[in-house]
């Protein structure tokens, strides 16, 4: 029911992966490299970077105005940083995906139909965000913590992607069930094994769409939040979402209190 919920949930919840980022992007502890199936641990280079730009975007080409792909972050080797990078980027188009369509799904009004999502209304999402109860929202949040850990941890015995490993890649859980608290009968990456025999050029070109749908994806929602949060800041959108008073970086909270540097939520009453 947790991937349920998080694909029906607010943008709100979503975002949470955007602001709960001192969580998300603090420097992994990459596990040491084990060679699973017979595959070779891999390294991607800045060359990897300007050989794949062109095939996700033959007009754009490669294009990093901030250096990233040349950086080292928290003493780690330059190639160690693009695979950080290059997980993020895709694990975070990933979630923008999910709350794109959950966005647009709840806008309509498409919901469970039992508590406490019956008793919602408003057909604003970050507004049925708040009027979820602390225990729904927490349910989300550990959900999304849980699957955070899991592709960390590697128990499958998969290199890191910081190590080797394949960037976006999730250990599936049928790989290890004496792992888990208790079965969990679908795996995050092809549930129903429709790829499982797909060739490799088949998913090499899968995953540039993953790629491109994800960056499009995160533009999308929050051209979403801005234009509800300020209307008219999105000129397409415009008339097409409904307004939100709140704050949609503050999970529990309905404003923020930004007269200090210090991040102060403040419960409306």
């Amino acid at each position: 029911s947790i991937g349920a919920n998080l694909l029906l949930a607010p943008p709100d919840a979503m975002a949470l992966s955007l602001a709960l980022s001192p969580i998300s992007f603090n420097a992994p502890m990459a596990p040491a490299v084990h060679n699973v199936r017979g595959s070779t641990a891999r390294m991607e280079t800045l060359s990897d970077l300007k050989t794949m730009a062109p095939k996700l975007n033959p007009v754009v080409g490669y294009f990093d105005p901030l250096k990233l792909g040349e950086q080292t972050f928290w003493d780690n080797t330059n190639e160690e940083t693009i695979g950080f990078l290059r997980h993020c980027e895709i694990k975070h188009g990933r979630v923008a995906m999910a709350a794109f369509v959950g966005f647009i799904v709840q806008a309509n009004g498409i919901h469970f139909p039992w508590a406490p999502f019956n008793s919602i209304t408003t057909l604003s999402p970050p507004e049925q965000w708040d009027e979820l109860p602390d225990a729904a929202k927490w349910q989300i949040i550990l959900g999304v913590g849980f699957l955070e850990w899991w592709s960390e941890i590697r128990l499958d015995g998969s290199a890191h992607y910081m190590k080797g490993g394949k960037p976006g890649y999730v250990p599936p859980f049928s790989a290890t069930p004496d792992k888990l608290p208790h079965p969990i009968p679908l795996d995050l990456y092809d549930p129903f094994k429709f790829s499982k025999n797909a060739s490799e050029e088949k998913k090499a070109a899968g995953l540039l769409k993953e790629i491109n749908n994800g960056r499009l994806a995160m533009l999308g929602i929050m051209g979403f939040l801005a234009e509800a949060k300020v209307p008219g800041s999105v000129p397409l959108l415009t008339g097409l979402i409904k307004p939100y008073g709140g704050e949609v970086m503050a999970p529990f909270y309905t404003t923020i209190d930004w007269s200090s540097w210090a991040y102060i939520p403040v419960k409306m009453q």
